[in-house]
């Protein structure tokens, strides 16, 4: 269940204030049909999250465990301090698609604007450190959905009342918390801790 429930976690966290969390929105706002959008963003998540676990499994099974924790580290307290930067939506991703339907432009923007994003180094991270790809896949495909559903359902309403500064400064100290946490499990695998 921690190959489920983690991914779950750091990836609802991650996408707080997100672009795609944004473009959600802007969805929302368009098109005023919830189900279409959600079923482009399920969609595209797992498409984009299936690659980057598959990336994440490659970069396990070449690196050692110790090696592997110190990276871990690494990109967790980097994840913390990009959480901290608001993200901005490029208004040229949105413009190319809105001439397609609500599911078809979902599905094509929610999968470009994930390469590179935080949730997608995420999974990088987190299917390299859980064993269980598919549930890590499933993991991040629902904290992408517990972040992205309620604001395509409430729309304007709900993203104007969230204090989203608050709410980033939150997830940034949970992402520090797990940095710290595998630096504990590095210094253990070195022997450098009993």
């Amino acid at each position: 269940m921690e190959s489920l429930f983690i991914p779950t976690l750091v990836v609802a966290l991650a996408e707080i204030g997100d672009k795609t969390q944004l473009l959600a929105l802007l969805l929302a706002a368009r098109y005023r049909r919830p189900w279409p959008i959600i079923w482009g963003i399920v969609v595209a998540t797992l498409a984009n999250h299936l690659a980057a676990g598959a990336v994440g499994s490659w970069v396990a099974r070449e690196l050692s465990e110790e090696t592997l924790s110190w990276i871990l580290a690494a990109a967790f307290g980097a994840m913390a301090l990009w959480t901290l930067v608001p993200d901005k939506l490029e208004d040229d991703e949105t413009r190319r698609v809105r001439r397609f339907g609500p599911f078809m432009a979902t599905l094509v923007a929610f999968f470009l604007a994930e390469m590179g994003d935080k949730t997608q180094v995420a999974t990088v991270m987190l299917a390299a450190q859980y064993p269980d790809f598919l549930m890590v896949i499933l993991g991040t495909t629902l904290g992408m959905l517990v972040a992205n559903v309620p604001v395509v359902l409430a729309g304007n309403f709900a993203a104007d009342r969230l204090p989203l500064a608050l709410i980033r400064r939150i997830a940034a100290a949970a992402f520090a918390a797990l940095a710290l946490y595998a630096i504990y499990q590095a210094l253990k695998l070195s022997g450098m801790l009993a």
